[in-house]
């Protein structure tokens, strides 16, 4: 009895062992240029300020969330993004507020273009610096009302 609980003995330290060293941090790359707080806001669909975003295809910019707003998209109907209106390849300033063109949202400062559908980069590349997609908050959608939250 006594072999058999140092045969288990061992064989736990080597199982754990073996975890330990097969499992590995996976770092989340965050955007330097900006900063990160929490926030929630909610949005009825049926109030006509919203109506650009009853619709697929539509977007609105909401001013005051966010860091320098959110841009609220409406991709099919049922599904919504919502995107972070600051620039995100640069320090955050008095030009790096974006604009909505159709489904691009434009930062003011270098002309750089962005999806709305996936947040990518979508201007010619930027040679020799690292590019990030535009930052996005969670949406969730209840009964005509979107909560967008970070």
């Amino acid at each position: 009895m006594k072999e058999s609980y140092k045969i288990f003995n061992l064989s736990f330290y080597i199982l754990f062992f073996l975890i330990l060293i097969g499992c590995k941090k996976n770092s989340l790359e965050r955007n330097p240029f900006l900063p990160e707080f929490n926030f929630q806001y909610s949005v009825n669909l049926n109030l006509p300020e919203y109506e650009n975003i009853q619709y697929a295809g539509g977007s609105i910019l909401i001013s005051n969330i966010g860091y320098k707003g959110v841009i609220v998209f409406n991709l099919n109907g049922n599904t919504f993004f919502a995107w972070e209106a600051s620039c995100p390849n640069h320090s955050p300033s008095s030009c790096s507020k974006m604009k909505i063109e159709g489904v691009l949202s434009v930062c003011n400062c270098e002309n750089y273009k962005y999806s709305l559908a996936t947040g990518q980069l979508i201007s010619d590349s930027i040679e020799n610096k690292k590019t990030y997609p535009l930052l996005n908050y969670s949406v969730e959608n209840f009964a005509n009302t979107l909560i967008i939250s970070n």
